[in-house]
């Protein structure tokens, strides 16, 4: 699927949700340049050979799902937010956590590359 999918995926949100998912991909373009964007389970996804991350707009936060490793790798810095086997839900009332982001993204761009 082209980038231009998953513009429509992002313009369909109201413009503070909008913003916080472009932050998100931009961050995320930059790490991984390489990596290829498109729509998988609904929802814009970066994939090397296999998926990197997904990241997904809601009303009332951003999910973030970098894979159960990924969820596990930073399982203590997590821990205020709601998370699940492969997934973080960032609330849309709080500033995103980029530097955090960065670093998850970092980290499963080194786990992929090593398989």
């Amino acid at each position: 699927m082209s980038t231009q999918t998953i513009d429509l995926y992002l313009a369909s949100f109201p413009s503070h949700v909008r913003g916080r998912l472009e932050q998100i991909r931009r961050e995320i373009r930059a790490i991984a340049p390489e990596a290829t964007e498109r729509i998988s389970y609904g929802i814009p996804t970066f994939k090397l050979e296999r998926n990197l991350v997904h990241y997904a707009g809601y009303a009332h936060h951003i999910g973030f799902y970098p894979g159960a490793s990924g969820i596990a790798a930073f399982a203590d810095e997590l821990a205020s937010y709601k998370s699940g086997k492969g997934s973080v839900q960032f609330p849309n009332d709080e500033p995103l956590p980029i530097d955090l982001i960065r670093r998850i993204v970092h980290w499963r761009l080194e786990e992929e590359r090593a398989r």
